[in-house]
């Protein structure tokens, strides 16, 4: 390989914009919610409603993606997943009754992120690469936190500019544009192009690339698996469920202009780019359980603080504090999902953990819409968040070493 350009960054750079237009996708709700409820009058609770639905069926796709890219190769089930994303765009921009937006912001748009946006990533790092597997899951972290960057003020934008159908009808063009490279790039593995995983030994053979038959059974019999899930869960519900869905709502409530509260999401987004970008280098380099631990500890000071910020600038901590460990929990759980099980079942294993990490954002979505109707507040929301991710820092801790040579 050396002189040349291993063939896995091509992958890396096509499955990158995959990731990019799920995230962007999945951010539609949050960005869109205040000037649909406006329009069509519909309970901040139905809608939160409809986003739970779509991040319950995000997480299911996670296993049922990964299931699919261990036995079909993730080139065919990516292309799949942005037709549906484009899909899901077009249904949202026609949406007129409650039953149409919970089709496309939670049937059609949950089933096409989950299937690229959960387990895409992990499923090209540990395909293609051994060293470095880290930093390139960090790159997909990356990704998703610079699909917030990039979207989210756009959707605003476009929104406000053009309608919120007219920003739901570009994003479902973008969905489809960024297929065609999926289906003219993206290979399976590196032995279709003639190559190893970076950083496999020379004349060492092929690595087996289909999941083992019953590795969930030996998954679910592993107090590993669990903690894994466990801990996920309350990152969801602490992410994408919570923050990623109510926060610019929660600032539009505290008297900010909507404008302005994107910018402080894009600031998390930002936060978050860089923070799982180190986390990836810092998960080559160190125990990922400690790294965990720091992170979830660190998110629920973060969300302890948020009801306190109710200014711009008091978001602006927050929006750094709380983006830098955002996504960065990925690259040190998918390394123990890897380490535990084997890196040729990560699509399958990591796929069950990430359903168990969108369950978590549903119930926090659907919750945190509910406390407010009922409260007039999200307050309370915000420190059971807080508290939830404190307790999930300790759980990280009594995560296993995995075995020697468990990874292979």
């Amino acid at each position: 390989m050396r002189g040349r350009l291993f063939y896995g960054w091509i992958v890396v750079a096509v499955a990158v914009l995959a990731t990019l237009v799920a995230a962007g996708v999945r951010s539609v709700p949050g960005a869109l919610l205040v000037p649909v409820e406006q329009e069509l009058g519909w309970s901040r609770t139905t809608l939160s409603l409809a986003v739970s639905l779509g991040l319950v069926l995000f997480g299911l796709g996670g296993p049922s993606g990964g299931h699919l890219m261990d036995r079909y190769g993730p080139r065919r089930v990516a292309f799949a997943g942005l037709l549906l994303m484009g899909l899901s765009m077009a249904g949202s921009a026609l949406m007129a009754q409650v039953w149409q937006l919970n089709l496309a912001w939670g049937v059609v748009s949950g089933v096409g992120t989950g299937i690229v946006g959960s387990v895409l990533g992990a499923t090209v790092a540990n395909r293609w690469f051994i060293r470095r597997r880290g930093l390139v899951t960090g790159l997909f972290g990356a990704a998703t936190s610079a699909g917030q960057l990039v979207f989210i003020p756009a959707l605003v934008a476009w929104a406000t500019g053009l309608g919120w159908r007219e920003a739901s009808w570009i994003m479902a063009g973008v969905a489809l544009v960024v297929a065609v490279p999926i289906l003219w790039l993206m290979r399976d593995s590196p032995a279709e192009v003639g190559e190893r995983p970076l950083g496999a030994p020379p004349g060492s053979p092929p690595p087996k690339v289909t999941a083992e038959a019953g590795v969930m059974g030996r998954a679910v019999r592993s107090p590993t698996f669990w903690l894994l899930a466990g801990t996920f869960f309350i990152c969801g519900a602490t992410s994408n469920g919570l923050i990623g869905v109510h926060f610019i709502p929660y600032a539009v409530d505290c008297g900010i202009p909507q404008g302005v509260a994107s910018r402080m999401l894009a600031l998390l987004g930002a936060m978050n780019f860089l923070g799982t970008l180190a986390s990836g280098w810092l998960t080559d380099r160190f125990d990922p359980r400690k790294l965990l631990s720091l992170y979830y500890a660190f998110r629920g000071v973060s969300l302890l603080f948020l009801p306190y910020a109710v200014t711009p600038e008091t978001m602006v901590p927050f929006a750094i504090l709380f983006g830098l460990d955002y996504i960065a929990t990925v690259p040190p759980t998918v390394a123990l999902a890897a380490d535990h099980f084997g890196r040729r079942n990560v699509g399958t294993v990591y796929g069950w953990v990430f359903a168990a990490h969108q369950l978590g954002a549903a119930f926090a979505s659907w919750a945190g819409g509910s406390v407010r109707d009922a409260f007039g507040a999200y307050t309370l929301a915000f420190f059971l968040a807080g508290a939830l991710a404190v307790m999930a820092g300790l759980l990280s801790l009594g995560i296993r070493r995995a075995p020697r040579g468990a990874g292979a």
